[in-house]
């Protein structure tokens, strides 16, 4: 199983695609909402301001790249 984590934001609709895929597909995720500070703090320190951002095993997708987390999960 790979470890998947998004940092997403309340207003941000490709979150929420995002999160539609990962549900749709029956995969399983950590969710970090940047209203958080530790968590916009994080994100901030890898020097990305934006959401979507999606990391899997390790692998960083910012925004919401279909193709290259499908390219991540099948590794």
């Amino acid at each position: 199983m790979k470890n998947v984590v998004i940092y997403t934001s309340d207003t941000c609709t490709f979150c929420v695609n995002a999160k539609e895929y990962f549900k749709e597909n029956n995969i399983s995720y950590e969710e970090k909402n940047v209203k958080d500070p530790t968590f916009r703090k994080e994100l901030m320190a890898m020097g990305i301001m934006s959401v979507p951002v999606i990391k899997i095993d390790g692998e960083t997708v910012v925004g919401f790249d279909e193709e290259a987390i499908e390219e991540l999960l099948n590794k």
